[in-house]
C-alpha cells in the first residue's frame, strides 16, 4: 500500500505548517499564561492538551462531521460561548488566586493539561481553520482522505508542540524565578489572568468566516 500523501506536497505543506506555528495566537498565548503561573511542566502539559485538542479537531474535521460548525452557526456560537465562559473562570481564577511565592506552583501540570484540553476544544475556529487549510492538501485520488488529514495535521500538531512548548517553558522559568518574591509573583497572577481575558474577549468577538 503506498503512502497516501504526496512527498512534494507534504515537504510543501511543511514550511506552510511551520510559518503558522509561529504566528503567535490563542494555543500559543495560553502556553505562555500557563507557564507563567505554573513553571516549565505545566506549560508542557498544557501544550500537549492543545496538542490533543488539534488532534481531534483534525480527526472530526477528517470524518466530515466538522461541516456541521460550519453549516449551523447555532452550534458554532453555542460551543464558542461555553469557551469564552471558561477562559473568564480561568482568569477569574489567576487574578483572585493565592500568589505563587512560597506556595509551589499555581498550577499543577496535570490540570493544566485538562484545562488545556477544554480550550481547544471549545475553540471552533479551529476545526473551521482544518477545513480551510488542509484540504488544499489532499488528494483524494492518492488514498483515503481521513488518512492524509491526520498525517497532515500530525505535521501542523509537531509543529505547534515544538514552538508553543519552547515558549511556555522559557515563560515558566522566568515565573519560577520570580515566584520568589511576593509582589512579582502578584504580578504573574495578574499578567497570566490578563492573558486568559483576552483570549476569551478574542474568542468571543471572532466571526465565522
Amino acid at each position: 500500500m503506498s503512502f497516501p500523501v504526496d512527498m512534494v506536497t507534504l515537504l510543501t505543506f511543511i514550511p506552510a505548517a511551520l510559518a503558522l506555528n509561529l504566528t503567535p495566537g490563542a494555543d500559543m498565548m495560553f502556553c505562555l499564561g500557563q507557564g507563567m503561573r505554573g513553571g516549565p511542566r505545566a506549560a508542557i502539559a498544557a501544550d500537549l492538551g492543545i496538542v490533543l485538542g488539534g488532534l481531534v479537531h483534525v480527526t472530526v474535521a477528517g470524518l466530515g462531521l466538522g461541516a456541521l460548525v460550519g453549516q449551523y452557526p447555532w452550534l458554532f456560537d453555542a460551543i464558542r460561548w461555553v469557551g469564552v465562559l471558561y477562559l473568564l473562570w480561568l482568569a477569574w481564577g489567576a487574578f483572585t488566586g493565592p500568589g505563587l511565592a512560597g506556595a509551589g506552583v499555581a498550577v499543577k501540570p496535570g490540570r493544566a493539561f485538562w484545562q488545556a484540553l477544554v480550550v481547544s476544544l471549545t475553540n471552533p475556529k479551529v476545526i473551521l481553520f482544518v477545513l480551510a487549510f488542509i484540504p488544499q492538501f489532499v488528494d483524494p485520488v492518492r488514498g483515503p482522505v481521513l488518512a492524509q488529514f491526520l498525517i497532515f495535521g500530525a505535521v501542523l500538531c509537531v509543529g505547534g508542540l515544538v514552538i508553543n512548548g519552547l515558549v511556555g517553558v522559557f515563560a515558566g522559568g522566568l515565573g519560577s524565578k520570580m515566584a520568589r518574591s511576593p509582589r512579582l509573583a502578584r504580578a504573574l497572577g495578574l499578567a497570566s489572568g490578563g492573558i486568559f481575558a483576552a483570549l476569551a474577549v478574542r474568542l468571543a468577538v471572532m466571526q465565522r468566516g
